[in-house]
């Protein structure tokens, strides 16, 4: 492949690899055939290259190729398109004008003549892309990361736009880190005093854990087995946004220790750290810091995107209700949960309410807000950690009851139910 015997688009890929491993220190590659990775272009990236030609812009963005390639072989891995830019559906609400909306349009249209899967969604394994135990993936996403290696038993390292485009054409990612049995076992033991059970306790819970264990691999004890994988989506994407924890073991819910002492390979932790209230309360008050007031103009639900437990939650809290006028309310998941919402009612119910249920994109990625907007409810802990930044907006943190009750009166509660 790295000499070209496969087409001119593969040996660029090659070569990435090739380079990408050495600085790793990996000593082969490893055969995938499971690749979730972000390869969709629009104006800003063609305004660099002065051309909107997909296959330029595959060349320098995703291959790292000075020179354009003559043509991207179709991919060898099963390979899915993360969350892009846009609502195929509500572009326009976005801000997005046409010419912008169709450049992107052209783009995904690319990616999947060369056999990508346009998922759209930081979730894949909520839409069918469900990696099993000791599969060799290569993905994106940070919170997508530690579900999969977690509480699935995958294997991957959190990969970037060019080492997933190039795994999609080669069938292959550098042999090192959570590939290998040697680098799973854990290494710290997390302790909880607090009975961690609501949606919005797991988020500070993986928020707080990322403060404090930065890149290290935890086991938690204490934690009834069971827990619902909604709050471990919430778990890992608070974690990852905050830190870098792109695997941790919970013997009883996740998939490759059944002890503590199997999760620490039969070794004494490097450090114990215990969760406690006062943990929890911090972790609130920080996310709320940034804020000098509780009126709301904007309420965002589904960070990551929501499942159809979540949708189906919403469209109960707003049934028969309005959305207080002057108040925007979205709530993100991708466009194949979307349509079975619609089958359900749920959408209809949730737009009579004066809601939008939005699709293959969020705030942070797609860089947008409603016009006008100034402060915003959410009970993501990774869209509040990172949206005011981006969008230079003011964040409120709470349950999503909570926003809920934002979006019907224009202000958030004072404290969040738990």
């Amino acid at each position: 492949m790295a000499d070209g015997a496969s087409g001119d688009a593969v040996a660029a890929a090659m070569d990435l690899l090739i380079r990408y491993g050495n600085i790793l220190g990996a000593e082969r590659l490893v055969e995938t055939n499971n690749v979730c990775g972000a390869s969709i272009y629009g104006p800003r990236h063609s305004k660099v290259l002065g051309t909107g030609d997909p296959v330029a812009l595959f060349s320098e963005w995703s291959l790292d190729s000075k020179k354009k390639v003559q043509q991207i072989s179709p991919v060898v891995s099963h390979a899915c398109q993360l969350i892009g830019p846009r609502d195929p559906l509500n572009w326009e609400l976005q801000g997005l004008d046409a010419a912008t909306n169709e450049e992107i349009v052209k783009s995904e249209q690319y990616l999947a003549s060369i056999g990508v899967s346009i998922l759209s969604t930081c979730t894949p394994y909520q839409v069918g892309n469900v990696p099993s135990r000791g599969e060799h993936c290569a993905w994106m996403e940070s919170s997508a990361v530690p579900y999969i290696n977690s509480l699935l038993g995958a294997r991957t390292n959190t990969e970037g736009r060019e080492s997933t485009a190039a795994a999609m054409l080669t069938g292959r990612i550098p042999y090192w880190g959570l590939h290998l049995d040697e680098n799973r076992h854990a290494t710290y033991l997390v302790r909880t005093d607090v009975d961690v059970r609501t949606m919005h306790e797991w988020s500070a819970f993986g928020y707080w854990m990322g403060w404090h264990l930065r890149d290290v691999i935890p086991v938690i004890e204490g934690i009834p087995g069971g827990v619902d994988p909604i709050a471990l989506k919430q778990f890992g994407a608070s974690m990852n946004s905050s830190g870098d924890v792109e695997l941790y073991h919970m013997p009883g819910t996740t998939a490759e220790a059944a002890s503590v002492e199997q999760a620490l390979n039969g070794k004494a932790p490097e450090q114990i750290i215990t969760f406690t209230q006062k943990d929890m309360d911090a972790v609130d008050e920080h996310l709320n810091a940034g804020a000098t007031g509780d009126d709301i103009d904007f309420v965002m639900i589904g960070c990551p995107h929501a499942n159809l437990d979540q949708v189906r939650e919403v469209a109960r809290l707003l049934e028969g209700r309005r959305i207080m006028d002057g108040v925007v309310f979205w709530i993100f998941t991708p466009s194949a949960l979307r349509e079975v919402a619609r089958r359900n009612g749920w959408l209809d119910i949730i737009e009579r309410a004066g809601g939008k249920v939005m699709a293959d994109t969020c705030p942070a990625i797609g860089q947008f807000v409603p016009k006008g907007a100034k402060r915003f409810a959410t009970d993501s802990a990774k869209q509040v950690h990172y949206l005011p930044q981006i969008m230079n907006v003011e964040g409120r943190y709470g349950d999503t009851a909570a926003c809920i009750e934002a979006a019907l009166t224009g202000r958030m509660p004072e404290r969040s139910a738990r």
